[in-house]
């Protein structure tokens, strides 16, 4: 299979579990802002303070670069266009995680309260759906959830993924 037709066959079998509009919605809402709250919670492990000293500050924030890493080649595999996107939304969720370390707003604790609200946004919509979620069959769809809902932004603007 290569790797166009897999990336269809990820994002087909997701929509599977996707098709009520209210549910759709709160995933478009939900899936991002867990995303999110999942990259504040890898921010949040404190890297030990010979590892710092050693690495420098560009790396004081090791842990979510080395738990990314595989997401990426997966992405990468998939979807050049729709990694490199993913790479600039990334970007962009350090920039304000860096802004919110910075004004020392305790990011840990906020993204427990996002990410648990956020969960329970999901499996509302999974029950307005009437089918439980697709990381149930394989985790490989927590994943799977960002790029289909990319893929719903890059239909709407009209770029081939």
């Amino acid at each position: 299979m290569d790797n166009r037709t897999e990336l269809y066959t990820w994002l087909d079998e997701y929509s599977s579990s996707h098709q009520n509009p209210t549910n759709i919605l709160i995933h478009k809402i939900c899936v991002p802002t867990i995303a999110f709250t999942v990259l504040g919670f890898l921010w949040s492990i404190p890297v030990p303070k010979f590892l710092r000293q050693s690495l420098g500050n560009l790396f004081s924030h090791i842990i979510p670069m080395l738990v990314l890493g595989p997401v990426f080649a997966f992405y990468f595999r998939l979807s050049t266009k729709m990694a490199v996107a993913m790479l600039v939304i990334i970007l962009f969720a350090v920039a304000l995680l860096t802004t919110m370390e910075q004004r020392q707003i305790r990011i840990f604790r906020l993204s427990l309260v996002i990410f648990i609200l956020a969960w329970i946004g999901q499996f509302i919509g999974h029950d307005i759906e009437g089918k439980k979620p697709s990381f149930f069959q394989d985790l490989q769809f927590l994943a799977v959830g960002p790029l289909w809902t990319l893929a719903s932004a890059f239909r709407a603007l009209n770029i081939e993924y």
